[in-house]
């Protein structure tokens, strides 16, 4: 769940004119030369214009000003996707798909980028900045003054597991070190695996922030549920045990999918919170994210559990369930039209309850709990969840042996049409732009502009008041939007090396 400010910060609007070109001749896709010229001069573009040392940031405007989840410094690059691992990670598939050695040594230049940028204990920040020395005076003069974007109101010294931080460059470095085989590419890749080992707790969650910092003691050191913390550690791990046969990586995902069950909060208030004290009771995050049951992050525990019982073939994981649906039965909104839950109920009444937001500026914004939803944060405030599917589901998994489950699993997992690293909201609808069709493929490679890059329109909001100022919209350079355009035009030649085989 990215219930976040920043997720509407760059929201894909449309595509500009011009990238919906005409449809290529009879329906036919582009030709083999035309997808590989269209995907070489994109990434040339990509790292001989936008990349700094290998690395990017979110988007770039037509003037080249670069962004990340906020204005980023010219000698800032991002690391929390869609940003410099998710560009690696595509580089692979692309160096797989057509065999390019190309694709390989841009791969190369975004894992020294990440390498530099690396945590001493093996981890990353939001962005690595090749000028240190002017960070500090950055969150001075400009992070801290945005409201909204909690993670930054004041310098850490740690790293964060929020929003595949620190997982995406591990999978990057896990992909990429298969296939080169680089000493100095394993170095940097155990370091990572080992700092997501030492950073779980026993319980098998993981906190948001790692190594613990005593110097702000707050919510990131809770175990965390909330933007998928705990579950892509479990994932990444996953990997890397199938990758390199370390059974200390098998162990600790499986004792972090236990974390699920241990987590799961009383009956007859069954669901999850977003994140946990030690005593695995509800924990508050940011101001307004409360301490409390949450219908959206059930119905994704849900959703994770099944997919752990098909990973696994234990039925353990799905033990848990029909309480949690009994839960979210009863959450359900009364008189709601056109939704059915709220993101929090109140412990014990199980009533719907909202955060009042109240202030103009980062100085005076104040948060108050509340049963009214008028002038509440907008955090899902008002969603739908289909409970009734979600039984279904459940009684369709529950009838299948260990062995008929893990099999489904493992087709489901590998036919995916959204990669693992095409991450958030605006990278799912770039995706939604650009079918896998013949008229698809074709308005990609016609797309190109006269630079070399596809061109988006964005929507911006103003970083000192998201919530008193309209957006701004922007034509830019978005890095979700060539990942997944190149995505599209990778899996036209994958199809095209089957079909010759």
């Amino acid at each position: 769940m990215r219930n976040k400010l920043h997720i509407a910060t760059f929201l894909l609007i449309a595509t500009v004119a011009g990238f919906l070109a005409a449809p290529a001749a009879l329906g036919e896709p582009p030709t083999r030369d035309a997808i590989l010229a269209t995907m070489q001069r994109a990434t040339d573009f990509a790292f001989n214009t936008l990349a700094n040392r290998g690395g990017f940031v979110w988007l770039y405007t037509m003037e080249l000003e670069p962004y990340g989840e906020l204005k980023a410094r010219p000698s800032m690059i991002w690391v929390e996707p869609p940003s410099t691992p998710s560009v690696g990670i595509m580089l692979l598939d692309a160096h797989r798909a057509t065999g390019d050695a190309y694709y390989l040594e841009q791969a190369r230049k975004v894992a020294e980028a990440l390498a530099w940028g690396q945590h001493p204990s093996g981890g990353w920040h939001y962005f690595i900045d090749f000028d240190p020395a002017g960070v500090e005076n950055y969150y001075d003069t400009f992070f801290t003054k945005c409201w909204g974007w909690q993670e930054y109101l004041k310098k850490r010294k740690n790293c964060t597991f929020d929003d595949y931080t620190t997982t995406e460059p591990t999978r990057f470095f896990l992909r990429l070190y298969d296939t080169t085989k680089d000493p100095a590419h394993k170095a940097v890749l155990d370091k990572a695996l080992g700092h997501i080992l030492r950073a779980q707790y026993a319980n098998g969650g993981w906190p948001q922030r790692y190594p613990i910092d005593p110097e702000h003691p707050d919510y990131s050191a809770c175990a965390t549920l909330n933007d998928d913390v705990t579950l892509d550690c479990i994932l990444v791990l996953l990997e890397a045990h199938e990758r390199l046969g370390n059974a200390e990586y098998l162990a600790a995902a499986r004792n972090g999918m236990d974390f699920y069950v241990r987590a799961q909060l009383p009956a007859p208030q069954a669901g999850w919170a977003q994140q946990y004290d030690a005593d695995l009771k509800p924990a508050w995050g940011r101001p307004f994210e409360i301490a409390t049951v949450c219908a959206p992050q059930t119905h994704t525990c849900v959703l994770d559990l099944f997919r752990f019982y098909a990973i696994t073939g234990d039925k353990k994981y799905l033990e848990p369930v029909p309480k949690a649906l009994e839960w979210l039965d009863s959450a359900r909104v009364p008189g709601a039209e056109g939704f059915t839950h709220t993101c929090y109920n109140e412990t014990g009444t199980n009533r719907p309850i909202y955060i009042l937001q109240t202030g103009t500026t980062v100085d005076d914004v104040a948060y108050t709990p509340t049963y009214e939803e008028k002038g509440c944060y907008p955090y899902s405030p008002r969603l739908t969840i289909p409970v009734d599917d979600l039984r279904k589901e459940y009684e369709r998994l529950a009838a299948l042996s260990p062995e008929a489950a893990r099999e489904e699993g493992f087709r489901n997992e590998h036919s995916k049409e959204l990669p693992q690293y095409l991450r958030g909201i605006h990278m799912v609808k770039a995706l939604s732009l650009t079918q896998q069709t013949p008229e698809g493929l074709a308005a990609i490679v016609e797309s190109l502009d006269e630079r070399g890059g596809w061109r988006d329109e964005v929507s911006l909001l103003d970083p000192f008041q998201p919530f008193t100022k309209p957006p701004r919209v922007v034509t830019a350079y978005t890095i979700g939007g060539y990942i997944a355009r190149m995505d599209r035009l990778i899996n036209e030649l994958n199809a095209q090396n089957a079909a010759e085989k």
